[in-house]
């Protein structure tokens, strides 16, 4: 790659003079000589090969094609005052990246919430997010690819940190024959019908969480595709009341009355990466996740207006 002739102090002393009015003006700015302001200009004209200010009467103006440069060189300085901003940062220990893995059925909308607030205090850490269903959370957080965790899962060995939990709810299409028999339903009658599950995203030890040994089972990728197949009338599940609020209150997908077992409420915990010390973005992030989790439960029907596909424990 050709090195350029043309250097961001350059591009910075020709932002000046067009930004306060003239050379002398971006001198001062700038504190530098008005002779060193305007030997810097003509400079990166004579490097650049084309014109990009002409006289107009006692005033330097931008040619067309100094506007267009000088118009894309605001993006690169402020890239690079972004650089080196990010490096000060890192040099005081703040982390350049924090990589969060969520089990899919984590309500999206106070992690939305969350990263929300985090971003005009992030200093230019990027958030990696990743969604893995069951064990999966697991075997990301054990791999050293994710600093933090949010599984419903135990993960032995590791110390998490309580948050909500989710409700689960057996249901199925309103006219499932589920429904049709009209009274308490046992696990045999559950066994009767298709099932719809979610493939755990493990590979080590996928698990069949909340399979009942129905006759038929379809295996699906995702908690989005579960709630399309039950609403479809493609079987039973146990959903996240979170993902199929408008379902249920529509009438389309009716709870399953059974004589127990009909809901489930695990809890959900956030790990962190033992093997790697907490900088003060991880720190933040964390407290902010807590926060917003913890409103969750004291707001629901407000902060689930916003959810997302998520992974069902079927």
């Amino acid at each position: 790659m050709k090195a350029p002739r043309v250097t961001l102090d350059q591009w910075r002393t020709l932002q000046a003079v067009i930004d306060h009015g003239g050379f002398a003006q971006a001198a001062e700015v700038l504190h530098r000589s008005q002779s060193s302001v305007s030997y810097t200009v003509a400079r990166m004209q004579e490097q650049l090969g084309i014109p990009l200010l002409r006289i107009d009467g006692r005033k330097a103006v931008l040619t067309e094609a100094g506007e267009v440069l000088l118009r894309r060189s605001r993006q690169l300085v402020s890239q690079a005052s972004q650089l080196e901003d990010l490096a000060h940062h890192m040099e005081q220990g703040w982390e350049a990246e924090v990589r969060l893995v969520v089990d899919a059925a984590y309500p999206n909308a106070p992690l939305l919430r969350a990263l929300k607030e985090f971003m005009p205090c992030s200093r230019g850490c990027r958030v990696r997010l990743r969604e893995e269903v069951l064990s999966g959370v697991e075997e990301v957080l054990k791999d050293g690819t994710a600093d933090l965790a949010i599984t419903a899962l135990e993960i032995n060995g590791y110390l998490g940190t309580e948050l909500s939990t989710v409700e689960f709810i057996a249901v199925a299409h309103a006219e499932h024959p589920l429904h049709q028999m009209q009274r308490k339903l046992s696990v045999q009658d559950l066994q009767g019908q298709m099932q719809v599950v979610v493939r755990d995203s493990g590979q080590r030890q996928p698990r069949d969480a909340g399979w009942l040994g129905a006759e038929q089972r379809w295996t699906v990728g995702s908690l989005a595709t579960s709630v399309a197949f039950v609403s479809s009338g493609l079987g039973f599940a146990w959903l996240p009341r979170h993902m199929i609020m408008r379902e249920l209150a529509d009438g389309l997908l009716v709870p399953l009355p059974l004589i127990q077992g009909s809901t489930r409420r695990p809890f959900f915990s956030l790990y962190t990466n033992p093997d790697k010390p907490l900088g003060p973005a991880t720190q933040i992030l964390i407290e902010l996740i807590k926060t917003y989790d913890a409103q969750s439960q004291s707001a629901p029907d407000r902060l689930n207006l916003v959810s997302k596909p998520t992974r069902t424990t079927p």
